[in-house]
């Protein structure tokens, strides 16, 4: 296949993409958002580190999602897209000029956004040394196809996994790699402070809790999240419930606090930073929330996970035995939209706390729990 040839829906068992690790120098990899996504697409770097052991790899990502992967020994350069810098256009096309003038052998687009169409599109005018240039990407329609030399249908299942599997004409397999973030010793430290500062300690057990999402079909109840606290510390004192929330959440995170009416459960007095937050998250024994880029954290962080799901499936948990998540069962679910199509959100509102109580002292159980408090 030439360079600029029609791209090639590869389905299992295709031949792999001809790629010498030995002439790859340089790899860029695209995943604008959302923030959860973006460390979703962490093992999917790693498997390309092991398999282009000698190629520099590059991220284009959004100037939120930054913070997820900084540090991550994977990762040689970061690209942000930053939606005000970048408002001008000729602000735009001098940042993705700068970026395709890296002449990538490999590129991997998991998104096909027209900010990477715009980086794809150039990168085309600057070869590598070498001449051959493949643009990997997942199913596209008809007017992106010009972009891509290769294009993969992805796998069903765990959203990592799904990524991953666009590397398959790379001869790259996934094999249950997490996604990683990488804390340094003084952010852990960090977060003990952070503890410290809303009465928790080493003698305590912590849960971080997630309690907010835009979308009301991912949202359960924040009196539900209350309730919850409120059972769990009834039957263990030791436990802390520290409740986290992003920009315009506070009233949400307080309903959760007001409805718990007990001490072991605190909302942060400030909104902590996304490496703050992580680090807290790593310090816990557990965390609890909805189907938001937290959860996606507490796997990359190594701390176990329950997650209590809406209108969203089951491919967004790690399939592992400290993960777990618990639904309702309606015959509607997962239905995957952004408000219920019957107006109720019953498979939230109607999953009572009673009965996440069991599954959360579970994982408790079976996790860092009780034998590992915070310290």
């Amino acid at each position: 296949m030439t360079n600029d040839a029609t791209a090639t829906d590869a389905a299992p068992g295709a031949p792999p993409i001809a790629l010498d690790p030995a002439r790859v120098r340089r790899i860029l990899v695209c995943q604008l958002r959302q923030i959860g996504d973006v460390l979703l697409s962490t093992p999917a770097i790693h498997l390309l580190r092991g398999r282009f052991p000698g190629a520099e790899i590059h991220l284009l990502t959004e100037a939120k999602a930054v913070p997820v992967v900084q540090g991550n020994p994977d990762i040689a350069r970061i690209h942000a897209v930053d939606r005000k810098a970048h408002r001008d256009p000729r602000a735009q096309l001098a940042f993705y000029l700068d970026v395709a003038r890296n002449r990538y052998d490999l590129l991997v687009d998991f998104q096909q956004l027209p900010r990477i169409r715009w980086v794809l599109a150039l990168a085309r005018l600057f070869p590598p040394r070498g001449g051959r240039q493949v643009r990997l990407s997942c199913r596209a329609p008809w007017y992106n196809r010009w972009l891509y030399t290769h294009t993969v249908r992805p796998q069903d299942g765990y959203a990592a996994m799904s990524k991953a599997s666009v590397l398959r004409p790379l001869g790259i397999h996934w094999n249950g790699e997490a996604p990683r973030m990488h804390l340094a010793p003084g952010e852990l430290a960090g977060a003990d402070a952070i503890l410290a500062e809303h009465g928790i300690g080493p003698e305590h057990v912590l849960i971080t809790v997630d309690p907010t999402h835009r979308r009301d079909t991912r949202r359960w109840p924040a009196e539900h999240f209350g309730r919850l606290a409120a059972l769990a510390a009834a039957g263990n004192p030791a436990l802390r419930f520290l409740v986290l929330h992003g920009p315009g959440e506070l009233p949400e995170a307080r309903a959760v606090a007001e409805a718990a009416g007990t001490p072991a459960c605190v909302v942060t007095r400030r909104m902590l930073t996304l490496r703050e937050m992580a680090a807290c998250i790593a310090r816990a024994a557990l965390h609890v929330g909805n189907c938001s880029a937290p959860r996606h954290i507490a796997v990359a962080v190594g701390t176990p996970t329950l997650t209590i799901l809406g209108s969203t499936s089951s491919a967004w948990t790690f399939p592992g035995p400290n993960h777990a998540d618990l639904r309702l069962g309606l015959d509607c679910q997962p239905c995957n939209e952004n408000t219920c199509p019957l107006g109720q959100a019953r498979c939230l509102t109607d999953l009572e706390p009673e009965t996440v109580l069991p599954a959360l002292m579970a994982r408790l159980r079976a996790g860092k729990g009780d034998a590992a408090p915070c310290a």
